[in-house]
């Protein structure tokens, strides 16, 4: 069964993205940034969290357009990013090992160990936001969620769900 963020989650998340310190050598609050940056890459794109991380700067477009993949009939398929979230995605502070081509991935490895780690990063950023349930106990969260929450958030907007299902990447609805 798939779950989302209500919007008052979502902000909780984000808010939590300023208390996340994992710092290994680096100074500030760059890795709150990036998970911050990356939580709303995924929530406002549907894109899942290992797409999100191999991500190639050369797809967002210089209209906050996100160039998601060509479609089986060979035309492109762009989903349009709230202005904040491209500013902050073209601004997100460098990774440990930067890669000019990518946001966050560093280009280096398999993009599942990449994954795994920022799952990690993501159970400690979900710990922080402390999310309950009505009657009072954690909710299991997880970055698939974010995706959730984009389609979710798409059909309450009157988006056809065969909008939805093609921005998903989906073969079907």
């Amino acid at each position: 069964p798939t779950d989302y963020f209500p919007a008052p989650e979502f902000e909780r998340i984000i808010d939590s993205t300023y208390l996340y310190r994992e710092n290994r050598g680096e100074t500030g609050n760059s890795n709150g940034t990036r998970i911050r940056v990356l939580s709303l890459l995924m929530r406002w794109s549907g894109l899942r969290i290992r797409d999100a991380l191999t991500f190639e700067k050369s797809r967002l477009s210089d209209d906050n357009k996100l160039l998601l993949y060509q479609a089986k009939t060979g035309h492109p398929v762009f989903v349009p990013l709230p202005p904040h979230v491209a500013d902050a995605l073209r601004a997100v502070p460098p990774g440990a090992r930067p890669n000019p081509s990518y946001f966050f991935w560093s280009g280096n490895g398999l993009p599942k160990s990449a994954v795994a780690d920022w799952q990690r990063s993501y159970r400690r950023l979900f710990e922080l936001a402390g999310i309950k349930k009505a009657d009072g106990s954690l909710k299991r969260c997880h970055p698939q969620m974010f995706r959730d929450t984009f389609a979710v958030e798409m059909l309450l907007a009157g988006v056809p769900l065969e909008q939805v299902s093609m921005l998903l990447g989906h073969k079907s609805i």
